[in-house]
């Protein structure tokens, strides 16, 4: 049975193209549901800027991630800006990656 903290990890191979840091250390991965004995999977996630020209192609691969996990037949990857992304979401390593 899969659980969040696995999904989490699929979702690593998710690049920002412009930031070259996966979705899960951006700090963009805000919330991850498992539904149907995981057969559906909600994420819900966000992009650094909503201008952001690659957001079509984020949440393609968002989806194309999560189902590609044994077992889920759906995903429902939902685009959000509340709240606001900002720098000090991303993980500790990002942060440092940065020079923050």
């Amino acid at each position: 049975m899969i659980n969040e903290e696995f999904v989490r990890d699929r979702l690593r191979n998710v690049i920002d193209p412009e930031l070259g840091l996966d979705l899960v250390e951006l700090g963009l991965i805000y919330d991850i549901g498992i539904h149907d004995e995981g057969r559906h999977v909600d994420v819900t996630f966000s992009l650094t800027s909503p201008m952001c020209p690659v957001g079509d192609l984020i949440q393609e691969q968002v989806e194309t991630e999560v189902l590609s996990i044994e077992g889920v037949e759906t995903v429902n990857a939902q685009l959000t800006f509340e709240p606001m992304w900002n720098p000090d979401m991303m993980s500790p390593a990002a942060k440092l990656f940065f020079g923050r």
